[in-house]
């Protein structure tokens, strides 16, 4: 038995994997995205209109400001406004192309944005309330999840609508996926947030009148930032409400308690394989 646990510990490292967005389409334009294990070595650094992330690892920690565009704060790491924008027309389609996903790693897939009162190569949200959602998907009625399910589908291509009467102006774009397969308690949840900067191109004249902030939209008691995916069977819900929701109201019908190596797995699917082993899980 100790043979066939010890056999599983190598496929452990590989389902650690994370992801980024590597490519944006912008109506038939595409651009290529920040890429943290190539750019930052190139002199000059390739300009990209997505700001700098550490790497594709996630922001597990919603109270930092890490959680708004990416970032590593225990690292001294901070993304900064990009050099440059794509443009884009009011109600034209938006493709987000990430990087192979890990089956694991299932979640809503979130996009907010915030208009730049100025020149965007050199804004900052801050802590600010400024962002307002504009798409959102989670768990649909046949049990998929936006992530991994649906974007593995559409060959890792995720797309949204700019709203047909969005004022013209820049702006940030910020799309994220919430994994959830360790957020089965705080902090356990893993945000992956890339910041696009755009400039919206048309002749509406719509602003939203809600906003949130990041660090400030989520918080550990959040609903859906504590949720156990293998456990719970309950449908998610998106919320109509476009402000400090997660999108999902989720509740547990029941729980599994796993030994304190679980935690250290950060993977509660591997813990069941390996539980169901020696029956250990009830």
């Amino acid at each position: 038995m100790l043979t066939a646990l010890l056999a599983l510990l190598p496929a452990l490292q590989l389902v650690a994997g994370h992801g980024y967005v590597q490519e944006i389409t912008l109506g038939s334009t595409k651009y290529t995205g920040y890429l943290p294990y190539s750019d930052p070595y190139y002199n000059p650094v390739p300009e990209r209109i997505v700001r700098q992330i550490p790497g594709n690892g996630p922001v597990t920690d919603v109270s930092l400001i890490d959680v708004q565009c990416n970032g590593w704060t225990e690292g001294d790491y901070y993304t900064a406004p990009a050099p440059i924008y794509g443009t884009v027309a009011a109600g034209s389609q938006v493709q987000l192309n990430w990087t192979t996903w890990p089956d694991s790693h299932k979640g809503p897939m979130i996009t907010y944005m915030a208009r730049a009162p100025s020149d965007i190569t050199q804004w900052s949200p801050g802590t600010s309330a400024v962002w307002f959602k504009v798409a959102e998907s989670g768990k649909n009625s046949a049990g998929l999840w936006a992530a991994t399910d649906l974007l593995t589908a559409s060959n890792s291509i995720y797309t949204f609508t700019i709203p047909s009467t969005l004022k013209a102006g820049q702006y940030i774009i910020r799309h994220e996926i919430i994994a959830l397969h360790s957020a089965y308690e705080y902090p356990g949840a893993q945000f992956y947030p890339s910041c696009i900067q755009v400039e919206v191109t048309g002749s509406g004249s719509a602003l939203p009148t809600s906003f949130v902030s990041f660090p400030g939209a989520y918080t550990a008691s959040t609903p859906g930032i504590v949720y156990d995916v293998y456990t719970s069977t309950l449908r998610a819900a998106l919320s109509a409400y476009r402000g400090t929701d997660l999108l999902i109201h989720l509740r547990h019908q029941r729980k599994c308690f796993y030994p304190l190596c679980c935690k250290a797995l950060h993977s509660i699917g591997l813990c069941r394989r390996i539980l169901s082993l020696v029956h250990r899980c009830e």
